[in-house]
């Protein structure tokens, strides 16, 4: 992948990016293939590995499965933190269903310490996912 098939603002290091911590929005009855096939596409789009996983607090536990396969850790976050993040993706929808208008992009953001976003929020497969860099 070169420089120029990324989006402006991602962290270039050379031939490929800084780990990527991917937050990860769903619906409970999500597959834990399809949330593990979403969060792969994300490192490959990028050409990164991951740093690892993060999302809603009550969700943490469906994506404890995915991240052992992958080899990487889970931050879970509480709704009025996620909600306190600000983003450039922002749902109603989301907001009215969880009690915060982000999920993947702030859960992204919280758990790279508040790094930089490199994938605003998208939906893959039903699956909303999203990538900072520390």
């Amino acid at each position: 992948m070169t420089r120029e098939g990324v989006e402006s603002g991602a962290v270039w290091i050379g031939v490929g990016f800084a780990p990527v911590w991917v937050g990860v929005g769903f619906a409970s009855r999500t597959h834990p293939g399809v949330l593990a096939a979403a969060v792969r596409a994300v490192a490959d789009e990028l050409g990164t590995t991951l740093a690892g996983l993060s999302t809603l607090a009550h969700k943490a536990p469906a994506l404890d499965a995915v991240a052992r396969e992958l080899g990487v850790p889970v931050r879970a976050f509480e709704a009025a933190e996620l909600a306190a993040v600000e983003t450039e993706s922002r749902s109603a929808r989301a907001d009215a269903a969880v009690g915060t208008p982000s999920v993947a992009e702030a859960a992204a953001i919280l758990a790279s310490g508040g790094g930089r976003v490199v994938r605003a929020a998208h939906i893959r497969d039903g699956v909303v996912v999203a990538a900072a860099v520390e």
